[in-house]
């Protein structure tokens, strides 16, 4: 069957919705073989994915993970970018997850290692002391408990492991690198998706869409980051009641300081911790606070706890300066990691 479906995609055909689905099946089955399902990721990406065959390929991978069922999931968000930007900058979305729920906001994070960063979602939080292997009754408890709960990748979506080399032998970027940020176990509604490329800022939206959610955002920064930036001009295409709208937002438009990206890099995992806790003891710099808390208005937006952007930006500001982000923090490491390592992290 593998074989058929290269041919075609080696022809420029589009494959149906029931094609890659089957196709999705197979792999992550372990039916094929290391070098067939090589061959048709890099087949499909040189084609190029249609929205029905990335929705063929998510709907599956849903189905093959392992569920979260949090009682709050209804206003339950996810905060995460496709990767990739390769800009070295610090743990922005992970950062600004913080800030939402300490602004009152759910946020089921879901993330992994870093591929071409410094650090990873999953690399801080295992810094932290969490335990990356935690399953869904723990997961669901924190969420409600805290307002923020990490789910490692590897751990709730297991079948991947079937695919692992695949992506490894395709030089470039495969459709799984857009749909990790949007296969969230916990089944979010509500998500602010950095992407890659300005391409796919409406295709995210309308795929999360047609998946039911009920508030989506997707932005892509002129400077490259997959994520709202301070130092350029940002796209943004959100779905909020129904109606899609796309926007330009630059920093100054939601009360912030333009910034260089050189003032929110890092070098190492150490790096990206300081950065990480610094922002939300609110002693990092004044180009990371304004980043994290511009990334956070948008989860804000999303979760229905700002009616925009620049509403947003100063709640978030607020929760940061107030210390509401950095107490968060502390009562989430004091119940789920290690208390002592983050006392390092803030010592530094």
């Amino acid at each position: 069957m593998i074989s058929g479906l290269i041919s075609m995609l080696d022809r420029g055909a589009d494959l149906t919705y029931d094609d890659m689905g089957s196709a999705m099946a197979g792999m992550l089955s372990g039916e094929f073989s290391d070098s067939q399902n090589a061959e048709f990721l890099s087949k499909l990406a040189d084609k190029g994915e249609t929205d029905d065959e990335l929705l063929g390929m998510l709907d599956k991978m849903q189905e093959f993970a392992v569920r979260v069922e949090p009682g709050n999931a209804g206003a339950a968000i996810d905060m995460c970018g496709t990767g990739g930007d390769r800009l070295q900058t610090f743990n922005v979305s992970t950062t600004a997850s913080f800030v939402v729920a300490a602004a009152g906001g759910v946020v089921a994070k879901h993330g992994n290692r870093s591929s071409s960063g410094a650090s990873g979602s999953a690399d801080v939080f295992e810094r932290l002391g969490y335990d990356l292997g935690r399953g869904p009754s723990e997961v669901a408890r924190s969420l409600e408990r805290h307002g923020i709960a990490f789910m490692f990748a590897q751990r709730f979506h297991p079948a991947m492991r079937h695919v692992a080399a695949a992506r490894k032998l395709v030089p470039g970027r495969t459709a799984f690198n857009l749909l990790g940020p949007l296969s969230n176990p916990a089944g979010v509604k509500n998500q602010l998706v950095g992407v890659s490329s300005p391409e796919f800022l409406g295709r995210i939206v309308g795929i999360l869409e047609r998946r039911g959610a009920q508030s989506a955002m997707a932005v892509r920064s002129e400077d490259g980051m997959d994520e709202f930036s301070t130092s350029a001009t940002n796209r943004v295409c959100a779905l909020q009641g129904g109606r899609t709208v796309a926007e330009a937002v630059d920093p100054e438009d939601v009360g912030l300081h333009r910034s260089a990206l050189r003032d929110i890099r890092i070098e190492s995992v150490e790096g990206a911790m300081a950065s990480f806790v610094g922002v939300l003891k609110g002693t990092a710099n004044r180009a990371m606070i304004e980043t994290a808390a511009l990334n956070a208005a948008g989860g804000l937006v999303v979760g229905g706890l700002a009616k925009d952007l620049k509403d947003g930006t100063e709640l978030a500001l607020a929760t940061i300066r107030g210390g509401g982000a950095f107490r968060l923090l502390e009562r989430f490491v004091a119940d789920t990691g290690d208390v002592a390592r983050l006392r390092e992290a803030a010592a530094d």
